[in-house]
């Protein structure tokens, strides 16, 4: 009786949680979402060097619907086959600038009155989880190379530096798992604050 009890939950529960096909997701298309109002926050990627980075990133900022990635200094930019591998395609629906200095596109940001924020490893961080996101403030969420992080001139420019608490033996996370993280907290505040 208990293993036929076992079984038709089992089957219950297969039934409930039946994966959706892409179909059934009700994504917008690409002129559906350029045209959606998007949540105020740029990711700036400061010379990040590896090109799947920067494809992960794109894809991550398309589903987290922030307005637009800055690509500057090393940084690679569309098209390129190898950000494509990682990107699927959120290099169509995700708005981005280049720049050949990170200066350059802080600047921009700040006349535009974004928060200037690097994610960093610094002496006057705020922890991730202690940092209160303002809705009615514009963010501009600065990430780094993946081996010497955010340059010291940036962090100089910033209006304060984030860190993602960790308790492992390694230093940092991978750039894209960071925008990940951090990006979901922002994306987490802003969505609750509506």
């Amino acid at each position: 009786m208990y293993f036929c009890l076992l079984k038709s939950r089992k089957a219950k529960v297969a039934i409930l949680n039946k994966k959706l096909k892409n179909s059934q997701l009700e994504r917008l298309d690409i002129k559906a979402y350029k045209q959606k109002q998007k949540l105020p926050v740029v990711i700036v990627l400061d010379n990040v060097r590896s090109m799947h980075n920067v494809g992960a990133v794109f894809r991550t900022i398309d589903g987290f619907s922030f307005q637009a990635i800055y690509l500057c200094g090393i940084t690679a930019k569309p098209p390129h086959r190898e950000i494509q591998k990682t990107a699927l395609g959120a290099t169509k629906s995700v708005e981005w600038k280049y720049y050949s200095e990170t200066h350059q596109a802080i600047s921009e940001l700040q006349q535009e009155g974004y928060e200037i924020i690097a994610i960093e490893q610094a002496a006057q961080k705020v922890w991730l989880n202690e940092f209160d996101v303002q809705p009615q403030k514009k963010y501009a969420l600065v990430f780094g190379h993946e081996v010497k992080g955010v340059s010291q001139g940036v962090i100089n420019k910033a209006d304060c530096v984030i860190e993602i608490p960790q308790q492992g033996t390694k230093h940092s996370f991978n750039i894209s798992v960071s925008v990940g993280i951090v990006g979901w907290a922002f994306f987490s505040s802003l969505n609750k604050a509506k």
